[in-house]
């Protein structure tokens, strides 16, 4: 494997998205992967019927059938994931817990698949081999010892199956706890929270076929090149069948500019490619709720014109009047927020914002999209608020071609809040699990990610239990995070590759290999499929293609399940058995929660169910059965106690705001190469993206080696050091940097309101010379 001491270089990337730079990429991958030719039957069946589910992004599926149905992020994941390179007990017995807290990110998932489960006892340097019976007596053992079921945490990835959360959080409940943190507490909490209380569900309202509907799309807060490549060709096809799609994003991103459809003859042997815009907004970081207001803005403005001359206006009135609450408050609140305001905030000319609201006028179907640009913000709910309350001031919601769209992230990540991997579950879903299954279900509110850390630290969680994911990587302030990590009894980690969780380990710490998506799975029933949902609410079945690379690989539905056995006995249910056929999971999932009866039945459609919105319907679950309109005041970004104190001393003064964001060469933590190819960096991670004239008012220098310092309202130091400056096209003031090396930045106070979610997209930092200390990695 190459080191990147000398592969760093920086030259921007001229050519379009996808294409042939993403067809070479893939054939790295697939090479890189040790059995390139198995790989090769796996990635056909992508996403295919009776294929599996691509273990990235959560995009959906096009209906059409006979395409190759993987992008290159999504080869990326299934070569990463199907490697031929493997971890085991001799592995282990080469490389201490410190010579591999050493290595980076990349090298440690570079090693392989873990074959085996694996025991630090806290007395030796070494991980040593464990038999699966004897790791799940010690986990039982732990749990049980636990004065109260609440000194537990279960954390979930969103990688994890229907059949295998189902599980999780029935047995965490069962057990006596709601401490279920999983990923979306760090990613598209705000969303879920924010459309809940504005149309009764935490869920978009469009599907696939809406963008072939489409006249208008508006991308806010999202990089689709890198986090979701298949969602290119439908906007390609939107701005090529005369669709305008509005981009509002500070950083110009590739993948949002041209691209080329690997999948297109003329284009791929012309060297052609295809616009992915019309209008390319680049508001401030945090701006988008301000840009937002502006557009309604003017939306009333037209309004209270088109009265004055008896005419009809851009609002829905019939819509608003039958189906909303709220309007003359939100109306009140727009018409109260000046244009300064507006300008100042979203960092956008008026003329930019009138522009917008023209697009968004004459548009009859118009749908919004949105990621973490959006959801990891102080004020992240209140600008979802903002977005729906424009869609539902012409009506943009329950309408063919037209409505609400976070784009989550993993590929399961919705359907684990579906099972119920919620840590404030919903009254009517602890009701369901306790007229089943028979036990008293805990009501109190678990804890989320942060509180979770905070939990941990306290000494108030012993037990820290990840069901697949990277938690010490993934989440903010790093130090204290593995701080807390380290502060448990026991940490358990059913994982498929190493990262750095293995390494910051509880007092005792297991490592129990899992199977992965590409994975055959042979249960006593013969070989299984496990469900998942996407960002459009469809559920399908995932087969496993490959062999296992070792034996000793359980699946992660029987591995909870063991937990399980042996912690409750079968108590409240057969935990085993149900694992023998996942027919048996999915009949409890049937009985438990709408939309999934006759279960088994609808997974035999091409391409399986859609569970349906009520809020598509326009049947509005929300207190008052209405669609709100929710008023809020245009926030700072940055709370004004936090302001005060760091600006009382020059020393402390902000330099840049800094927001973390992903290479197109990794998908969450995974870090598959050292390049990010959108952004013409090669062979580095280490580096901070800012506006030339920032590089030299600051007094450094281009490609300048720096440490970077997060300021906030406590004492604690959280700084990274040795970051390579490259001047890039990014608006004067903000700076970005790879996530995770700038995790440790993040205050762990530094949330969300009513979301809990990290602020990583808004983080005051300082520069300084490089101090030359080592890497925190």
């Amino acid at each position: 494997m190459k080191t990147p001491v000398d592969r760093f270089r920086f030259r921007p990337y001229q050519r379009p998205a996808a294409g042939w730079g993403a067809l070479r990429s893939v054939a790295h991958a697939w090479l890189e992967s040790r059995q390139p030719f198995k790989n090769l039957r796996a990635m056909l069946q992508t996403n295919q019927n009776g294929g599996f589910d691509c273990p990235g992004c959560a995009w959906g599926e096009a209906p059409q059938e006979g395409r190759i149905r993987f992008c290159e992020n999504g080869a990326k994941a299934v070569n990463w994931e199907a490697s031929g390179r493997g971890v085991d007990r001799d592995f282990f017995a080469r490389h201490s817990l410190d010579d591999l807290m050493a290595r980076e990110d990349y090298w440690l998932e570079y090693q392989g698949r873990l074959t085996e489960p694996m025991l630090y006892d806290g007395v030796n340097t070494h991980y040593q081999p464990i038999s699966w019976d004897e790791a799940f007596a010690l986990i039982a053992g732990h749990l049980k010892e636990l004065q109260d079921p609440n000194l537990a945490a279960f954390y979930t990835s969103g990688r994890t199956s229907n059949e295998a959360a189902f599980l999780y959080q029935l047995f965490a409940r069962a057990f006596g706890t709601n401490n279920l943190p999983d990923c979306s507490n760090m990613c598209h909490e705000a969303s879920g929270v924010a459309l809940k209380q504005s149309i009764g569900t935490g869920k978009g309202t469009v599907t696939y076929e809406d963008f072939e509907k489409a006249e208008a799309i508006f991308v806010i807060g999202q990089n689709p090149g890198t986090n979701h490549p298949r969602m290119l060709e439908p906007l390609s096809d939107a701005v090529a069948r005369g669709a305008q799609v509005v981009v509002l994003n500070p950083l110009r991103e590739r993948g949002l500019e041209r691209f080329q459809a690997p999948q297109d003859p003329v284009q791929m042997l012309t060297d052609g490619d295809r616009p992915l815009n019309t209008a390319y907004l680049r508001p401030a970081l945090g701006g988008d709720m301000a840009a937002i207001r502006g557009i309604a803005k003017f939306l009333f403005q037209w309004q209270a014109e088109a009265a004055q001359e008896e005419g009809d206006g851009p609002l829905d009135m019939e819509f608003i009047r039958e189906h909303c609450a709220g309007f003359e408050e939100y109306r009140a609140q727009v018409e109260a927020t000046g244009w300064d305001e507006i300008q100042a905030f979203s960092g956008l000319e008026k003329e930019e914002l009138e522009r917008a609201a023209h697009i968004y006028c004459r548009s009859r179907a118009t749908i919004i999209c949105w990621a973490m640009g959006i959801t990891q913000h102080r004020h992240s709910v209140a600008t979802i608020q903002e977005i729906a309350n424009l869609q539902l001031l012409r009506g943009q919601v329950g309408r063919p071609g037209a409505g609400l769209c976070p784009v989550r992230g993993h590929s399961n990540v919705q359907g684990d809040r579906t099972m119920g991997i919620d840590d404030s579950p919903p009254a009517w879903f602890l009701d369901a699990l306790e007229h089943r299954f028979a036990f008293a279900v805990p009501r109190e509110d678990g804890y989320n990610v942060v509180k979770a850390i905070e939990a941990m630290h306290a000494g108030k969680i012993k037990v820290f239990i990840g069901l697949g994911g990277n938690f010490a990587r993934a989440t903010p302030d790093s130090a204290r995070t593995c701080e807390a990590l380290r502060n448990c009894d026991l940490t358990v980690q059913i994982s498929t590759k190493l990262n750095r969780s293995h390494l910051v380990t509880g007092r005792k710490a297991l490592i129990l290999p899992c199977l992965g998506r590409s994975d055959i799975d042979q249960q006593h029933a013969g070989p299984q499929a496990v469900t998942v949902e996407d960002s459009f609410s469809m559920v399908h079945a995932s087969f496993g293609q490959l062999k296992p690379l070792s034996k000793e690989m359980r699946s992660e539905p029987a591995i909870v399940a063991g937990i399980a056995q042996a912690t409750l006995g079968s108590n409240p249910v057969p935990w085993v058995e149900l694992t023998e056929d996942y027919r048996r999971i999915r009949a409890l999932i049937a009985e438990t929660i709408p939309g999934f009866e006759n279960f088994e039945q609808k997974l035999q459609s091409p391409g399986g169910f859609y569970l349906q919105n009520p809020a598509r319907q326009r049947r509005w679950n929300t207190d008052n059965k209405k669609a709100n309109f929710i008023s809020h005041a245009l926030p700072a970004p940055l709370p004004a106690e936090v302001m005060e104190k760091i600006g009382k001393t020059g020393a402390r003064k902000v330099d840049l705001v800094l927001q973390t964001l992903r290479s197109h060469d990794q998908y969450n933590t995974t870090v598959y190469g050292l390049d990010d190819r959108y952004r013409g960096v090669k062979g580095e991670r280490h580096v901070l993206f800012a506006h030339l004239e920032d590089i030299h008012r600051l007094g450094f220098s281009d490609r300048q080696k720096v440490d970077i310092v997060s300021l906030w309202s406590d004492d604690l130091e959280r700084r990274v050091s040795g970051f390579t400056l490259i001047a890039f096209d990014i608006p004067q003031g903000q700076a970005a940097a790879y996530y995770p090396e700038a995790n440790p930045l993040v205050p762990l106070e530094s949330y969300g309101v009513g979301s809990f979610t990290p602020t990583s997209k808004y983080i005051a930092i300082r520069l300084e010379p490089n101090s030359a200390q080592e890497r925190i990695v």
